[in-house]
């Protein structure tokens, strides 16, 4: 496992402070982003969940948004925890439930996602916990320099569609395009989110996962 701490880049905060949050959207589900930031994402293979439960999660997500833009103001803490928990709620008993053809349950498959999120820690971002489950991938981290998570994301999905396919002997869509994730503020966020990270596979059940590790 790489040790981040012996990369020679000095780990910059983890969470945003007072520094400048960005929302990205792409029209779809939005992406609250700040500079060094701590992320927890989740990315799933494209058959895992059904298009019209994300169509209902972005519907309901964007009348959050659209009510505070309408008032002039930025959405509450409040706000912030319910767009969480629309997404973790829809669609976690689709996820834990393998729905799809779950092509990370193959150990080639997901070995190549262990790698491809293990590579850069130390010097893109600084890894705390992640696990890969059937159909789904779940990751803790802290952006460090001038990596985005976009950049981030992008690059884990593409290299590992490709190779993955490859592997599978197939073609086409192997990632859903959009993914989840969440703006880590502080150490109890963070402490909550690399605990999830860890116990959602036992929780899932023993024949449900394959990779899990944590810093912690």
């Amino acid at each position: 496992m790489p040790d981040s701490s012996s990369a020679g880049v000095p780990p910059a905060s983890p969470f945003p402070g007072e520094r400048k949050i960005s929302v990205r959207d792409r029209g779809r589900l939005p992406h609250w982003e700040a500079a060094t930031a701590t992320y927890f994402v989740t990315f799933r293979l494209a058959d895992s969940l059904p298009q019209g439960v994300l169509r209902k999660i972005i519907f309901a997500r964007n009348d959050i948004l659209l009510t505070a833009a309408r008032a002039g103001r930025e959405i509450t803490g409040a706000e912030r925890k319910r767009l969480m928990q629309l997404d973790a709620r829809k669609i976690e008993k689709y996820l834990d439930s393998g729905a799809g053809k779950c092509f990370l349950r193959r150990p080639v498959v997901a070995q190549i996602v262990s790698n491809a999120i293990n590579r850069f820690d130390g010097t893109r971002y600084r890894l705390f916990a992640w696990c890969v489950m059937p159909n789904h991938v779940h990751v803790v981290f802290q952006a460090l320099a001038d990596n985005t998570l976009a950049a981030i994301l992008h690059s884990w999905k593409s290299f590992t569609a490709k190779k993955a396919n490859q592997a599978l002997e197939r073609s086409g869509e192997f990632w859903q395009r959009e993914y989840y994730d969440h703006l880590i503020r502080d150490t109890a966020e963070l402490i909550r989110a690399v605990g999830y990270v860890v116990n959602n596979p036992k929780k899932a059940g023993p024949n449900n996962w394959l990779w899990v590790w944590s810093a912690q």
